[in-house]
């Protein structure tokens, strides 16, 4: 499969016994992915939030996911030392402590109004999410056979996105329920009322958090407790060919793969960080916040929806075909809000998540394909990719404060035409120079 990670070069997963039935830790695996993208999703509710208490422009009220995604970039690589040294078990309890103490950091941030203290915790919170990522991939790699590596990640995205999907729903409901009011507002009401005013704004933010640490808390002790198998990396003494290139970035497939992800991860979260904003324009759908967020959950789930689908299609057809086909209806479909209003707009980009579903895993594992002993450096590189959640959203913002919200959709349809070409020409794998 032209997707997967070739068997002679894949680490195995080793067991106390003979039996390799990996059903238990892979779902222990899966609820990691749905906490991640639980958490990853919420931010799309915060930053309207952040946006309305601190009176923020589009592209300073991007900075949650800068701050959010420039973690992956900063810390892949400390991560990747972090389990090097601890163990993959290890690592994956020290991210979800990190992760828990990113959630503890947002009850001081609300309670002082403080928004750097605010994009510091979010960079705490992503710090702890990069490690289990880092920890929890090779994992899910490993647990069956190598020839349906792509198929399996698939498989436990359709959870992340599960989390996604749920996450509005929970922010909408407890994020915004309390109307966020202007300083004219605040100024005709009595001191009395604006204390209790400021003592629910902060309860908003600081309530939920306080939960989804205790969560990542209990989360870390039931695998501390839980007997995962152990990991050890399988380095072939020749690789395909007789050659090979003297890093990961040697291989072209691999670089381009990186900017596939760079490109589709901040093509996804653009779209996601703005839709609450998108919703509430008047030739758009006119919603309120909370309203607004609710929709947010049809956008994630398409994602979920599509990677449960594709379990099943990436198994019969070719996956950079799929990755393309699934690219260009992207853009067309984000092309199409641009060009309507109404229903149709909301809709169109609100489908755009269908589509996106297969895009992360597939790109992953196409870009990794016949790295050989190099394919753990080409994993992190890909990680780092990831902060194009970071950048991407930021030049939308840039660009929505100079043309407007509705035709700054134009950076996320370059994004998948980008991963289109990628699909279709990217993936070819390039002979080393002269074994040098």
């Amino acid at each position: 499969m032209a997707g997967s990670m070739p068997a002679s070069v894949a680490p195995k997963a080793q067991t106390a016994g003979s039996a390799t039935n990996y059903t238990a830790p892979l779902a222990v695996l899966t609820t990691l992915f749905f906490m991640w993208g639980f958490l990853t999703c919420l931010n799309d509710i915060i930053i309207p939030h952040l946006k309305a208490v601190f009176s923020l422009n589009y592209a300073q009220a991007m900075l949650v996911q800068f701050a959010f995604f420039t973690a992956y970039f900063v810390m892949s690589l400390p991560s990747g030392r972090i389990v090097t040294r601890f163990g993959y078990k290890n690592g994956i309890i020290i991210g979800l402590g990190g992760a828990a103490v990113g959630c503890l950091l947002f009850y001081p941030a609300a309670g002082a109004r403080s928004y750097a203290l605010f994009l510091l915790a979010l960079f705490v919170l992503a710090s702890g999410i990069t490690l289990l990522q880092v920890a929890a991939n090779p994992f899910v790699a490993v647990l069956g056979k190598p020839e349906t590596a792509s198929s399996r990640l698939t498989l436990t995205q359709a959870f992340n996105s599960l989390g996604t999907t749920i996450a509005p729903q929970f922010g909408s409901f407890l994020i915004l329920s309390t109307v966020v009011k202007s300083a004219d507002e605040l100024k005709l009401m009595t001191p009395a009322a604006v204390d209790a005013y400021r003592v629910a704004e902060a309860s908003s933010v600081q309530v939920p958090y306080l939960g989804l640490a205790a969560a990542l808390v209990v989360l870390a002790v039931a695998i501390a407790m839980f007997k995962l198998p152990k990991i050890e990396d399988v380095t072939p003494a020749v690789e395909a060919g007789g050659e090979a290139h003297a890093s990961a970035w040697g291989y072209r497939h691999l670089v381009l793969g990186a900017v596939a992800i760079f490109v589709y991860v901040g093509g996804e979260v653009a779209i996601g960080s703005f839709l609450v904003n998108y919703f509430k324009e008047p030739n758009i759908g006119g919603l309120a916040e909370a309203a607004g967020a609710k929709y947010v959950s049809y956008y994630w789930g398409g994602a979920m929806i599509g990677r449960f689908i594709g379990t099943q299609t990436l198994r019969m057809y070719k996956p950079s075909r799929i990755l393309s086909a699934h690219a260009i209806a992207a853009a067309v479909l984000v092309v199409l809000t641009m060009a309507t209003t109404g229903n149709v707009a909301m809709w169109s980009i609100l489908a755009v998540g269908l589509f996106n579903s297969i895009m992360f895993p597939t790109i992953f594992t196409l870009a990794i394909d016949g790295l050989g002993k190099h394919t753990s450096q080409g994993s992190g590189i890909l990680c780092m990719a990831i902060v194009g959640g970071a950048i991407v959203p930021w030049l939308q913002g840039k660009l929505a404060d100079a043309i407007g919200i509705h035709h700054g959709f134009i950076i996320p349809v370059l994004c998948y035409l980008y991963i289109a070409w990628y699909g279709a020409k990217g993936v070819a794998h390039t002979k080393p120079a002269a074994a040098a």
